[in-house]
């Protein structure tokens, strides 16, 4: 048990112990009385949060859809934050920004289910790759406000984040950036398979 004295596996588990966390579900049980594994998307995120808490009260629904997005981009930014406050190498600061992402989509407080990692995902690159993440939130924003499919909005954000990495950062190693990417599309599957069938739900 040595191991668990050494400070980066303190920071890794402590990156997927946090990152696990899921603020949608707890928010919508706490203050709208509500499950949201059992309806909707049965996603923990922001956009389910929204959809499940607006069926009975859309004032509600709004806060606490902007709250799960906050809390879930936050905890990414934290441990990130953290693990560069105490000069951990980049290699390590990136294995801290995976292990967050994992821990969201693979919670250990949910039997390893969770979300879709978009906010916590958007969370840990807004503090590794700045511009490349507010390059993506455009095109999110852009694309949430005409598409109106959070989905879709997503993965077109995520695509304009990797590229505009491999642009601007050509001299990092893209693997943590490639396989956090690989995550959320992972976790987005089905909504892909119910775009294609033209079932995917639209943000309203």
């Amino acid at each position: 048990m040595d191991f668990l004295f050494n400070q980066n596996v303190q920071f890794y588990l402590i990156a997927y112990l946090l990152g696990g966390i899921p603020f949608g579900l707890i928010l919508a049980k706490v203050f709208a009385g509500v499950n949201i594994t059992d309806s909707g998307s049965r996603s923990i995120g922001a956009t389910n949060v929204l959809r499940v808490v607006k069926e009975t009260n859309p004032k509600l629904a709004k806060k606490l859809g902007a709250a799960t997005l906050a809390l879930d981009a936050l905890k990414g930014i934290v441990v990130v934050l953290a693990a560069k406050y105490f000069n951990m190498s980049e290699s390590v600061q990136w294995m801290v920004a995976v292990l967050a992402v994992l821990g969201h989509c693979f919670s250990p407080y949910m039997w390893f289910e969770g979300g879709k990692g978009v906010a916590t995902g958007m969370g840990v690159m807004a503090v590794m790759l700045p511009i490349p993440t507010a390059i993506a939130l455009i095109i999110w924003g852009v694309s949430a406000k005409t598409i109106r499919i959070s989905s879709l909005s997503s993965m077109l954000g995520l695509v304009g984040l990797v590229i505009t990495s491999f642009v601007l950062y050509p001299q990092i190693s893209q693997a943590p950036v490639l396989f956090i990417a690989f995550i959320l599309f992972y976790k987005h599957i089905p909504n892909f398979i119910r775009l294609f069938k033209g079932e995917e739900k639209r943000v309203v």
